[in-house]
């Protein structure tokens, strides 16, 4: 008989038990449907200690889909905190380029990407905040290699969460630690539709929705969106030529993928030098390890001039200075208030679930997916039709059901998309 994946590996070793059923659905969700892992394919698989009996499950899941080889590279929170208590200064401007040149060289070769999610949210939040800023740029810096296959969609790539005790314990720190977990993986299993009788048809379904709004937006060409709310009247212009996409997509590699689950959002790239107005962060931001609260920024010309956070500024401030580009938007997404993620109730902390309870805006890098034509782009050419770059790429929310977005033609004819939070037919 063959046993499953939860048969071979154990539950989150000396913590809380993950429940065997949500370990398997979460494997066959992030091979099948995140990844959807071709025969042969070969797959770089970054985790988080604490998410290894998930690792554990995909990589079995992986083998018995036909994968090449699964290669996993795992960090640690008590290796990671060491570095900031004992290291020597210099070791905060360095990253291991040979690490993710070695990447970038996979992905060239045809590797597909999974990063599982799961680390504690805080766990840099007390250390020096000039270290993580410096560790934060060499990293980026870095990272660039690696980095330009996923922004640029050559690949098919996916992240998914794994529910751990010391993310549980920062989301529902009134709880015990079994009963703040076992919240977390019930929230995890509906988002990721897990729920459903038949999760992939459930996500089939969902991904058709989506592909019908991007359809719209697509077919409405709108020059610019306004975006309306407590604290932001901000207006975004868009990319020349640029395009909508949302859920699954297809990769430049041919294969048809869901970079995140869960997903709620349909996005574009704005234009960089197009962007005006005030923005007020609606959830906290977890960057790297950091928590930054109550976010406005105001923006001129496409350029942030002026930004703060009631905490965590130092990081905020640190973030946008990263690169010229980093002050820039590079992306602007819609999720509608009402999405699961939201429903949920919950304040996760994580970028992945967080930016799909809101509709958003993100510092930095652009996706050349989502401009026409974007395979045969160079970076000129991308800068030519507005698109963004830098070493980072920044989420923050901004949604609310207060939130109000209007869709402008460059004739100045105005289109109601959003009215509370709420998708408006158009």
């Amino acid at each position: 008989m063959t046993q499953n994946s939860a048969e071979i590996f154990p539950a989150h070793d000396g913590g809380p038990a993950l429940d065997p059923d949500l370990l398997t659905g979460l494997a066959k969700l992030a091979v099948h449907v995140g990844l959807n892992l071709q025969q042969g394919q070969d797959l770089v698989m970054t985790t988080p200690a604490s998410a290894l009996p998930l690792a554990r499950a995909i990589t079995a899941e992986a083998y018995r889909a036909g994968a090449g080889l699964v290669t996993p590279i795992v960090s640690d929170r008590d290796m990671t905190l060491a570095r900031f208590h004992h290291a020597q200064d210099a070791s905060f401007d360095r990253a291991p380029d040979w690490l993710y040149d070695a990447m970038a060289k996979a992905y060239e070769n045809g590797a597909a990407r999974l990063a599982l999610v799961g680390e504690d949210p805080f766990l840099l939040s007390h250390e020096d905040a000039s270290k993580v800023g410096r560790a934060n740029r060499a990293n980026a810096a870095a990272y660039r290699p690696a980095l330009a296959p996923i922004a640029g969609f050559h690949i098919n790539w996916s992240i998914i969460a794994c529910p751990t005790p010391d993310w549980a314990q920062r989301m529902f720190p009134d709880l015990a630690p079994q009963a703040a977990f076992d919240l977390l993986a019930q929230a995890i299993r509906m988002t990721a539709r897990l729920d459903q009788p038949d999760p992939v048809a459930a996500w089939a379904a969902h991904n058709a929705h989506l592909a019908q709004r991007c359809a719209r937006l697509n077919d409405a060409r709108f020059d610019s969106l306004h975006f309306r709310g407590p604290g932001t009247d901000l207006r975004v212009g868009l990319a020349d030529g640029h395009f909508w996409q949302g859920g699954a997509s297809v990769a430049r590699n041919g294969v048809r993928c869901n970079p995140n689950i869960p997903t709620e959002e349909v996005f574009t790239t704005p234009h960089a030098a197009r962007v005006d107005g005030v923005a007020r962060a609606t959830k906290p931001l977890s960057h790297h390890g950091s928590l930054i609260e109550d976010i406005t920024m105001r923006f001129e010309n496409g350029r942030v001039v002026e930004a703060r956070a009631a905490r965590g500024d130092e990081v905020l401030q640190d973030m946008l200075s990263t690169d010229d580009g980093a002050a820039r938007l590079g992306e602007v997404a819609l999720v509608p208030h009402s999405s699961p993620v939201s429903r949920s109730g919950h304040l996760y902390f994580n970028t992945l679930f967080d930016e799909n309870a809101a509709s958003h805006i993100a510092m930095g890098q652009c996706y050349a997916s989502c401009l026409e034509g974007g395979d045969g782009l160079s970076k000129e050419d991308i800068a030519a039709r507005g698109g963004n770059e830098s070493l980072i790429h920044v989420d923050w929310m901004i949604g609310s059901a207060q939130m109000d977005v209007d869709g402008l033609h460059a004739g100045g004819d105005t289109v109601a998309l959003m009215r509370a939070g709420e998708w408006v037919d158009f």
